[in-house]
């Protein structure tokens, strides 16, 4: 893909865009459903962001298909070729509650691999964006943190909320406190791997599947921002991935470890 400033352009926009829309109902007292569980929130909101960010991808990339949470989006990344992944409001448990930590994402994706990507925090005023020269937080370079003694990391757990994840982040959260510095739980994965990519955050770790929307755009920022994403054998992570480590990269070998079957990391 040899536009990839153009695409990253069109990222800002449409995410933008979807944010404006979420933000307008931010707070007030919308309607609330409910699609696997009561912990699995859907929204009007989550709706209504989606199909401005379809709309604006559609304005300049009418060909390309769209991957997303909602609505009659795929739900697979395509092999081969372009597409783009978005999740309207990632953290909508955070949004119904009023808690500003959700994110508009948006992932410009080729051959299956990101090549640029937007995590945009309308509640905060933070637009975290990437391509091939960088991550940046609101226009500013930004890169991950320098801390390199596991016993010094903040690590953020990513799970969903079914029980058999639940379960997993019983013991995941354990190994955290026990083997780690700190643990954080923001509630938004996309906004978790954006604060792993300005260095807010040194580690973000799961060990169960997550789909693409809640990943592929902040594993794209904390990559172009020097850090490095493993599955949680350190095999190099990608969208269809079991699990994901995502870390500062100065102790991952430390996090695969603790998480997985203690491999090395490789091509990370």
């Amino acid at each position: 893909m040899d536009d990839s400033e153009g695409r990253l352009s069109v990222l800002l926009d449409a995410a933008r865009g979807g944010g404006r829309v979420a933000l307008d109902s931010f707070r007030t007292a919308i309607p609330v459903e409910t699609k696997d569980g009561p912990l699995d929130p859907v929204t009007e909101a989550d709706r209504a962001a989606q199909r401005r960010v379809a709309e604006r991808i559609g304005e300049s990339y009418p060909d390309d298909p769209v991957v997303g949470e909602e609505d009659d989006a795929e739900k697979r990344v395509p092999p081969e070729g372009s597409s783009w992944i978005v999740d309207p409001i990632d953290g909508t448990n955070n949004y119904v509650a009023g808690n500003r930590r959700w994110a508009t994402s948006v992932a410009a994706v080729r051959d299956g691999e990101p090549v640029a990507a937007v995590n945009h925090l309308p509640a905060l005023g933070d637009t975290y964006a990437a391509d091939a020269d960088g991550t940046t937080r609101n226009g500013e370079s930004v890169s991950v943190s320098d801390r390199d003694a596991p016993e010094e990391f903040t690590v953020n757990a990513i799970f969903g909320m079914d029980p058999g994840s639940r379960g997993r982040l019983s013991r995941v959260t354990s190994t955290i406190v026990e083997a780690f510095g700190d643990l954080r739980h923001v509630g938004s994965g996309q906004s978790a791997l954006s604060m792993v990519a300005d260095g807010e955050l040194d580690a973000v770790v799961s060990t169960v599947p997550l789909d693409p929307w809640d990943t592929v755009a902040g594993a794209h920022l904390v990559r172009r921002a020097g850090g490095t994403v493993t599955d949680v054998r350190g095999n190099r992570w990608r969208h269809d991935s079991t699990g994901i480590v995502a870390s500062n990269g100065r102790a991952h070998d430390a996090l695969v470890e603790a998480f997985g079957d203690g491999k090395s990391v490789r091509d990370a």
